[in-house]
């Protein structure tokens, strides 16, 4: 299933009814707003560049990829056209430089076609991306949420979601996977939902 307004009314109700925690969270943080990312490709591309750095250093070399691919823009063809040195020269390192343009080669050559992929599970997807050098689980369940808006997704590596369960669950520490798995089982099959509620709630004031 993919995200509507139909679906998420059905999250919100089920999560309200099965966890009393969630429902105060549901409550204070307000409507739902995540609207997922039709450029797969981008998408894709974006979540390599902005691996293990600040977010104002992941724009700025976005920025300037954006700038050197035009006129073609975001493109498979337009990425694997470039060589290593180039990309080096817009700011993208030679490791991630090397995902880009296996990411590229995947998608150009259709050993990843994303024009197909929102048909197939989430487990199949994940299994595909996970084939391309330098994208994970973890960037493979960000693009289910944040691309094909699937409703269950459940990234129990993440640590957003660990520091959130934590401080919202009253942990002492942060939660394991396992742990997390028990914690959202009242969630099901609505993890997405929950998971993007417990992301906004670290976006609270320190003092809230």
């Amino acid at each position: 299933m993919a995200i509507s307004a139909q679906h998420i009314r059905a999250a919100q109700t089920q999560l309200k009814k099965n966890d009393q925690r969630m429902r105060e969270i549901i409550r204070e943080v307000g409507p739902f707003t995540l609207r997922p990312k039709r450029h797969h490709f981008q998408t894709l591309a974006s979540s390599i560049i902005s691996q293990q750095i600040s977010t104002s250093a992941a724009q700025t070399i976005l920025h300037r990829l954006h700038d050197h691919l035009q006129p073609h823009g975001w493109e498979a063809q337009a990425i694997a056209g470039l060589d290593l040195e180039t990309l080096r020269t817009l700011g993208v390192s030679r490791q991630k430089g090397s995902y880009l343009l296996d990411l590229a080669e995947h998608v150009s050559s259709g050993k990843l076609d994303l024009k197909t992929v929102s048909r197939k599970s989430d487990e199949a997807v994940i299994e595909a991306l996970t084939a391309v050098k330098g994208i994970g689980v973890w960037t493979a369940q960000m693009f289910l949420i944040f691309s094909l808006g699937r409703l269950d997704v459940l990234p129990v590596a993440d640590f957003g979601i660990r520091k959130a369960i934590q401080i919202e669950y009253g942990l002492d520490d942060l939660p394991t996977p396992s742990e997390i798995t028990e914690i959202a089982q009242p969630w099901r099959p609505y993890a997405t939902v929950a998971s993007w509620y417990l992301w906004r709630t670290l976006d609270k004031p320190a003092s809230a």
